[in-house]
């Protein structure tokens, strides 16, 4: 029997690297090689449709916007920077930036700090699955359903406007304004009373004390008459005290026809609530009264001298209707107000997916630590969940400096401009009027310049947050 060993290599090739590799084996790395190249390859054919969208989308339009913002608004005449020098000239285009600016610094803000504390809020109730989910909903309406019912919600009218009848009814059960009859007027060639610039009406003559003076007003309609208005004309006939002026306010117009103008007749009522006023020599208000439901009024108190009677013109001022959202003061703030019922969700829902994933054990130990709640929040919930308020709010920025939807259903045409944005303002100019697509271009352009530091911040989050 016999035994075979293996000889150890010699000493001079120990620890040794090997030489190159002899020409004649080569072949052997070349399926290698041939391998390598197929995954490039089949890498390459997977990713060419998504190249091909990219570039058909996405790089062409903006080197087509860089290059079509250097043409007039014909695209035959080469201008260079004239369109952009023109854009920072622009009052509009001025009043787009300082709104977008708005924009930025409020709606990102007050999103990420309301979806913060509703996540808190929420973390411990049992159903907060249900109330996300509810604060979720409004993401799957379009912007521009989102756009018609704020519009009808900001309106003017309490009949029609939920906010402002909300508003007008805590107004009303809050302060009583008396009435106000808005249309009344006096009739053509009445010569008792005078109307005043500011809309008051004054007797033309004065009147010493223990007089009447029965002041007659038309144009208030019937719908418009209170239900309490009493017939005035037995009021009308109770004489006056001595220091005192008395009288009714009556509406002078009897239904049916009929009557005498500038007396009460049986079937006229009276104005309610109306504030009528004893007026010196001097312009000083001696002595005010307000109507009774059969228009009467009592002006007491008052010294051997003539007055004139006057009806404010607080009595036919229109009754309070709410707040002008869409006026030019609020229009803006409305606005911002529709997109955050909008965007609330979805902060809602990302930072609450961070405070699902803190460590409890941390929370739990300060707590034990004899933290309070405000502490635990301040010191230790908002600094962990740092980077989900990151990009919830790197991530509205970039979406407020795009927004246009909204502010385009929601503002009506005459305040359009006050709550005008850069997308809207490049809408206007490239199509909306405008047909001026050079300086639309540039708006493009300064659009695009300013929403790219926000995105490469949140690309630079997301990748440190991978790492």
């Amino acid at each position: 029997m016999s035994v075979t060993t293996s000889e150890a290599p010699p000493a001079e090739t120990r620890g040794t690297r090997p030489g190159p590799p002899d020409p004649a084996s080569g072949r052997a790395g070349a399926p290698g090689r041939r391998a390598a190249r197929r995954r490039r390859l089949i890498a390459a054919v997977f990713l060419l449709p998504a190249l091909l969208l990219l570039g058909a989308l996405v790089a062409y339009p903006i080197v087509f916007s860089v290059v079509r913002s250097m043409y007039d608004a014909s695209g035959s005449t080469f201008v260079g920077a004239d369109n952009y020098t023109e854009m920072l000239q622009d009052p509009a285009t001025l009043r787009a930036i300082r709104n977008s600016a708005i924009w930025v610094v409020f709606a990102p803000a007050l999103l990420t700090g309301l979806g913060l504390v509703l996540a808190v809020l929420t973390e411990k109730i049992r159903w907060k699955t249900a109330f996300k989910l509810l604060m979720f909903m409004p993401m799957a309406i379009s912007f521009l359903a989102a756009g018609i019912i704020f519009r009808l919600a900001y309106e003017q009218d309490p009949q029609r406007g939920v906010l402002n009848a909300v508003t007008v009814g805590i107004h009303n059960s809050v302060q009583d304004d008396g009435a106000s009859f808005p249309t009344a007027k006096t009739r053509i060639g009445d010569k008792l009373l005078v109307k005043g610039k500011d809309g008051a009406y004054t007797t033309a003559r004065r009147t010493e004390p223990g007089h009447t003076v029965n002041l007659g007003l038309v144009g208030v309609a019937p719908k418009d008459m209170p239900k309490e208005a009493a017939p005035a004309a037995k009021a009308a006939k109770a004489p006056a005290a001595a220091g005192e002026l008395r009288g009714v306010a009556f509406l002078d117009f009897t239904p049916g026809g009929g009557g005498k103008p500038g007396t009460v007749d049986g079937a006229e009522r009276g104005l309610p609530r109306l504030t009528v006023e004893a007026v010196d020599a001097h312009g000083k208000v001696a002595a005010h009264a307000t109507t009774g439901p059969d228009g009467s009024y009592r002006l007491t108190g008052l010294k051997p001298d003539a007055y004139t009677v006057r009806l404010p013109a607080q009595d036919f001022a229109p009754p309070y209707e709410g707040i002008s959202w869409l006026g030019p003061a609020l229009i803006t703030p409305a606005i911002i107000g529709a997109y955050m019922w909008i965007w609330t969700g979805f902060s809602l829902v990302l930072i609450g997916a961070g405070l699902s994933a803190m460590p409890r054990d941390i929370l739990e130990a300060a707590r034990m630590d004899g933290a309070n709640e405000w502490q635990v929040f301040r010191r230790i919930t908002v600094p962990l969940l740092a980077p989900a308020l990151g990009v919830v709010f790197v991530t509205m920025v970039i979406n407020v400096m795009k927004v246009f939807d909204l502010v385009y259903i929601i503002a009506p045409g005459p305040v359009q401009q006050d709550a005008n944005v850069l997308a809207l303002q490049m809408w206007l100019v490239s199509f909306g009027g405008g047909n001026n697509q050079g300086l639309g271009s540039a708006l493009g352009v300064l659009l695009l310049l300013l929403v790219v530091p926000a995105m490469a911040l949140n690309i630079r989050r997301f990748r440190r947050s991978q790492s």
